[in-house]
């Protein structure tokens, strides 16, 4: 498959991607390249081999386990302002 200068310009379009006149015949070339190299990966014979993918590994999982992190001072260190152990925010509610 070859792209001609019209289609680049309206793939470029489509992608929001301002090309200048002088740069549509490399970016035909490489985008043809591409579509060339795809065409290659097509011919290739995948009969009978299964996908790779990640899906058949196990996650680890930990513990759910809920707690209160147990370091009020480290969490509120940066606080603006605070009451206690817990933020102070300004009211937006009358």
């Amino acid at each position: 498959m070859s792209l001609d200068p019209a289609t680049v310009r309206r793939i470029a379009r489509l992608a929001r991607i301002r090309v200048e006149e002088g740069e549509l015949p490399r970016l035909q070339n490489e985008l043809n390249g591409i579509l060339g190299w795809i065409e290659q990966l097509q011919e290739v014979n995948v009969e009978g081999i299964a996908p790779l993918t990640g899906a058949e590994m196990a996650l680890r999982l930990r513990e759910d386990a809920v707690t209160d992190g147990g370091i009020p001072e480290k969490v509120l260190a940066n606080a603006p302002d605070r009451e206690g152990d817990f933020y102070a925010v300004p009211k937006v509610v009358e």
